[in-house]
């Protein structure tokens, strides 16, 4: 008996409507634009108006743009937001992924990319002394607390990581018992950062990062006309001032005080950078990869200060009192004391 051809074509049909109906379709999320919202969400989430996450991404676009769609790869302005919203919320990855409507590894890839793209822009955003020529450096120093010739302040904060794994883990552990990177910054009077180290280990000290920094070598060489100040831990050297440990006369008073609301600045850097990127309170992330993190927000920080975007209510954290481990430099003492004889002693 032949078969009917008529029959068998309806079959192949019903088998392949079968094999379409338990066939497991790929199902793309539905990624709105994050630019579609007012200034208040964007800044709250982002920490950027909307003119500010544009520029963002005509600046980062270049390096972070996917070559193809392939996939619905993300475009430019969701990586953006994406790593924006981890570095201002400071939650773990899978809750960003969660308010964005992705995937734990898609935003874990995004964050690297933006991140390294940011890194590699530090050498434009960040320049030692600043953005401005130096006697307007000076000047804005001096409008603090008439302390003259200031050309930065420099100080260290300590950044929580989690527990990096290896051999060297305890160099990580701070004297409060946690593990950290210890990072140098020097700020402006606009609490713009104009140089930052964030390479080491938290229980490495304060005075030892900066010896060891290429800003030292810098200054020590005298291409720049100024001074910095610094806390009590640094010693006290040609080109950093620091405050008298015990002042006993008005003008030694004088200048302490004049010194600490001046040198006040990078505290208030700090309590900015920090309020604005909450991530920086505590990166679930390896030592290096906290240190891209660190610098990336650094140049979002200064981007952000240089557009005059909103700034968040700052809270000014803990002061390290670190007891000096270099004695004072000669020439460090008597240009103090040229300076309290010349600036203070009509205070």
């Amino acid at each position: 008996m032949m078969a009917c051809p008529f029959l068998e074509e309806i079959q192949d049909e019903e088998a392949l409507i079968i094999r379409r109906a338990f066939r497991r379709e790929r199902v793309f999320r539905d990624r709105s634009d994050p630019l579609a919202f007012g200034e208040d969400y964007l800044i709250e989430r982002y920490r950027f108006s909307g003119d500010g996450l544009r520029y963002l991404c005509r600046l980062l676009g270049p390096k972070i743009q996917h070559q193809t769609a392939r996939s619905h790869a993300l475009t430019v302005s969701q990586m953006v937001c994406v790593t924006l919203r981890f570095f201002a919320s400071g939650s773990f990855l899978y809750s960003v992924g969660d308010a964005e409507n992705l995937n734990k590894g898609t935003i874990c890839r995004t964050v690297r990319r933006v991140c390294l793209a940011l890194k590699s822009l530090i050498h434009i955003f960040v320049t030692f002394p600043g953005h401005r020529r130096l006697l307007y450096i000076k000047e804005d120093f001096y409008k603090i607390a008439a302390f003259p010739n200031v050309i930065g302040a420099v100080d260290c904060t300590r950044i929580r990581i989690q527990r990096p794994s290896g051999e060297h883990e305890g160099d990580y552990i701070t004297r409060k018992y946690f593990h950290s990177i210890n990072v140098q910054m020097i700020c402006d009077a606009n609490c713009l950062v104009t140089n930052v180290e964030a390479k080491w280990p938290g229980s490495v000290h304060d005075s030892r990062v900066f010896r060891a920094s290429p800003i030292h070598r810098t200054l020590s060489q005298g291409e720049f006309s100024g001074v910095l100040l610094g806390d009590k831990g640094y010693a006290c050297e040609s080109f950093l001032l620091t405050p008298l440990a015990d002042p006993q006369t008005p003008p030694q008073q004088a200048y302490n005080n004049a010194h600490n609301r001046t040198r006040a600045r990078i505290e208030m850097t700090f309590g900015l950078l920090k309020s604005r990127f909450q991530c920086l309170h505590h990166l679930r992330v390896s030592p290096s990869r906290a240190c891209d993190i660190i610098a990336a927000c650094t140049v979002l920080h200064n981007i952000a200060g240089l557009r005059k975007e909103r700034a968040p209510r700052v809270a000014i954290e803990d002061v390290w009192e670190n007891a000096p481990i270099f004695p004072d430099n000669d020439a460090g003492r008597l240009i103090r004391d040229r300076y309290i004889a010349n600036f203070f002693s009509t205070a």
